[in-house]
């Protein structure tokens, strides 16, 4: 399929460009997974989703992976037509124009960056666990400081290095770390035996509808991140069919998985994994696990959250990079490693960001589990407004093109009406400190970016104009 675009801007940097056509589809693949890290979630989020929804869990997660596929057809129906690195931002100027395009860019990229620098701080703490099962004192602020520089400068280096590497190591650490969890899994409901057999859970015993639909919440903001398969229209092979498999298919397996780890661990477990603080652990420990399966349990989590590191960085370093191109940003972010073909200066910059804002998390007193849960809430608020602006740019795209778009109505007012739900549902009740104030903290910087926007709109209307419109053609370069 040919895609036009327009004529290359005078101001465009010229550079060595994205590699072409290098992905296959199991990188794609890794990348959207490597972007959810399953593993973590499941480490988590099932006893969270229980407290509330009860025997119902398993259906709130069920209905999350429904939500999810509606936002990742409306995804799909751009990626099938448009390649290029711009990701959402690219597709919602299809039916949004330009200010509804840099709108999706800035939420995503705040998406992109909290989950970055959340998950960075989730590596270290299991990283520092890790080390201590194995007899290294790995514990206090000293060490946390230096695992999030190491971690942090391993995931920056990873991305610099190239699309394949990164990719690659993040679907080794994520199949690694999925394996691990598996085999505690099904260990578990062997163990159980024929009370492995829950029909409890099947009939929802003892749950609401109120109380299902609060864990879909939940189990929603597990699946972050799963379209960013999109931000590789150029270095993926055949990416009008590769990209929307990737991304339909990571969403469905892990809405599966999801599903199975909730099951299993509410069997084995029961009203414990309430109260549990470490679910995993105390199945493990429940099931006589052997002493040598907690440390790698242990390492299999940090291993995961680090994938989820290096996988949203990916995304960041091509976002900002077509920016550089259109002049959204400065130039010089518009420009690849001459080598490696990536987006160096901007995989840097964020890289050393996010380890930056950890520090300074860490000095302050917090937790790194603590940081993990407040920057991750506040960058998943990003992913979900670009979520449903991309959902309802599709409506507007495919209603202007004569398509038909039943389905695209359908799946963008889940969407839409279910990303206003997830938000509303965080804000209200009003939730203790600082989940009260982490909306209002995301809602400034969205006003922060938009000064920008508002800035080239009077002062250069011309760049305004090729907002959103660097696809895979325009992408000069030897790679």
């Amino acid at each position: 399929m040919t895609t036009t675009s327009p004529q290359r801007p005078p101001t465009a940097p010229t550079d060595a460009g994205l590699r072409r056509g290098v992905m296959s589809g199991p990188e794609l693949a890794a990348q959207a997974i490597a972007n959810i890290a399953p593993s973590a979630v499941i480490a988590f989020t099932a006893a969270a989703i229980f407290l509330g929804a009860g025997n119902g869990t398993i259906y709130a997660f069920g209905l999350a992976t429904i939500v999810i596929l509606c936002v990742g057809y409306c995804v799909v129906v751009f990626a099938r037509k448009h390649a290029s690195a711009g990701s959402l931002y690219t597709y919602v100027s299809k039916g949004l124009g330009p200010a509804g395009a840099y709108l999706a860019g800035a939420t995503l990229l705040i998406g992109c960056f909290g989950i970055a620098a959340a998950s960075l701080m989730g590596s270290v703490s299991y990283m520092g666990q890790f080390l201590t099962l194995l007899g290294v004192p790995a514990a206090g602020l000293g060490w946390d400081i230096g695992l999030a520089i190491v971690l942090g400068g391993l995931a920056t280096l990873f991305t610099i290095r190239g699309i394949r590497l990164s990719a690659r190591v993040s679907l080794v650490l994520e199949l690694l770390s999925v394996a691990i969890i598996l085999v505690l899994l099904i260990s578990a409901l062997v163990w159980a035996g024929p009370n492995a057999w829950d029909p409890a859970q099947l009939l929802a015993e003892g749950s609401s509808f109120q109380g299902i639909a609060a864990g879909m919440v939940l189990g929603i903001l597990g699946f972050v991140g799963f379209s960013s398969a999109d931000a590789l229209g150029r270095e993926a092979k055949n990416p009008y069919k590769a990209i929307p498999r990737a991304i339909m298919w990571s969403a469905l397996t892990v809405g599966i998985l999801y599903v199975f780890a909730a099951y299993t661990q509410i069997a084995v477990l029961g009203d414990d994994l309430a109260t549990a603080a470490s679910p995993l652990e105390s199945m493990s420990e429940l099931i006589g696990m052997p002493a040598w399966f907690a440390p790698v349990l242990t390492f299999g989590v940090a291993a995961s959250f680090f994938a989820v590191v290096v996988a949203p960085l990916n995304v960041i370093g091509r976002i900002v990079y077509v920016m550089g191109k259109e002049g959204v940003v400065h130039e010089r972010f518009g420009r690849t490693h001459e080598r490696h073909l990536t987006p160096h200066r901007v995989l840097l910059a964020a890289g050393a960001l996010a380890v930056v804002v950890d520090i300074v998390f860490l000095i302050a007193g917090a937790d790194p589990m603590e940081i993990l849960v407040w920057v991750n809430t506040w960058g998943t608020y990003g992913y979900m407004v670009a979520y449903a602006l991309v959902a309802i740019a599709c409506v507007v795209y495919t209603q202007r093109a004569g398509m038909r778009n039943g389905l695209v109505w359908a799946c963008a007012t889940i969407a839409v009406a279910t990303m206003a739900y997830v938000f509303f549902a965080n804000v209200f009740p009003v939730p203790a400190f600082p989940f009260n104030v982490i909306p209002y903290v995301f809602i400034a910087c969205v006003l922060a970016a938009l000064t920008r926007y508002w800035y080239l709109k009077v002062r250069q209307p011309e760049v305004i104009a090729r907002i959103g419109n660097t696809e895979t053609s325009a992408m000069d370069g030897v790679g």
